[in-house]
């Protein structure tokens, strides 16, 4: 299967902007045959904490309703994470932030909670949703946290994604329940900033490794007001060799998954039958 990584520079607080320059180098992925398409982490607006209210996305969402569009209209699938906006009574029992952390919008009270929302559409189908569960520093005064880690389906295709955001790589407990629950393939959508660049390359590679399973790294690249971004979104096999890198200018990285080729290493390394879950 051929997948795709979208290495942009996310515009701070300019959603529109982001959303056209997504879609415009979706369609490039496309071109290139690619149908199976990753954004960076929160691709439509960076961490727009200034205006985090302007910045959410209250569902049914209008970037969202467009991207499935886009996945029907090009039979592929799609993922990524943007700020999700959830009124009190939609919440589920998630682990909010304390009283004296949490980011309360002027005039709204306490009414609202914001999740940093992964998304997946197959064939413009919403297959599955994912709320990051680990966020990082300052995210925690922001943003609620999700209390579930499990794959995605896709039914059309009959594959199971393993989703993950961020500073989730550094959690090895998250991929490996993905890879327990069956997962075909890990994707991790990123905001990984400078100066971590080799945190981000071995990590990437490791939950590969370790799991034995294909890995989408997908990295933003470009500036923040308080940080800048180095890229190296990857496409590792589940041997955990890098066979595509987009280094640290913008661009669409592409490549042909064998994905079949999980099954083999595992029967070649044993990892998963010689596991001793009792003793850990």
């Amino acid at each position: 299967m051929k997948v795709a990584c979208i290495q942009m520079d996310v515009l701070h607080c300019r959603k529109q902007k982001n959303f056209e320059k997504a879609l415009y180098m979706a369609l490039e992925a496309v071109r290139q045959g690619a149908e199976f398409i990753v954004f960076p982490e929160v691709f439509s607006t960076g961490f727009c904490y200034e205006h985090f209210e302007h910045a959410a996305e209250t569902l049914p969402s209008p970037i969202l309703e467009n991207l499935a569009c886009f996945s029907e209209a090009n039979d592929c699938i799609i993922l990524g994470s943007l700020i999700e906006k959830v009124l009190s009574e939609e919440v589920s029992c998630s682990r909010q932030p304390a009283d004296s952390e949490k980011f309360t919008p002027s005039g709204s009270g306490n009414s609202t909670s914001y999740y940093n929302l992964g998304f997946c559409f197959e064939s413009g189908t919403l297959a599955g949703s994912y709320r990051k569960t680990h966020p990082f520093k300052a995210e925690n005064r922001y943003f609620s946290t999700g209390d579930s880690i499990e794959p995605i389906t896709l039914k059309k295709r009959n594959l199971k994604i393993g989703f993950q955001i961020c500073y989730e790589l550094r959690f090895p407990e998250i991929a490996r329940k993905l890879a327990l629950a069956g997962s075909d393939l890990l994707v991790t959508a990123a905001a990984f900033p400078n100066p971590r660049s080799e945190h981000w390359k071995i990590l990437a590679k490791a939950r590969a490794i370790e799991n034995q399973i294909p890995h989408i790294a997908c990295n933003r690249t470009g500036s923040a007001p308080d940080c800048t971004y180095f890229g190296n979104s990857m496409i590792i096999n589940a041997w955990g060799e890098v066979k595509a890198d987009a280094g640290s200018k913008e661009c669409v990285i592409v490549y042909d998954l064998d994905l079949p080729e999980k099954d083999e290493i595992r029967k070649a390394i044993p990892v998963f039958d010689d596991r001793r879950p009792e003793l850990y």
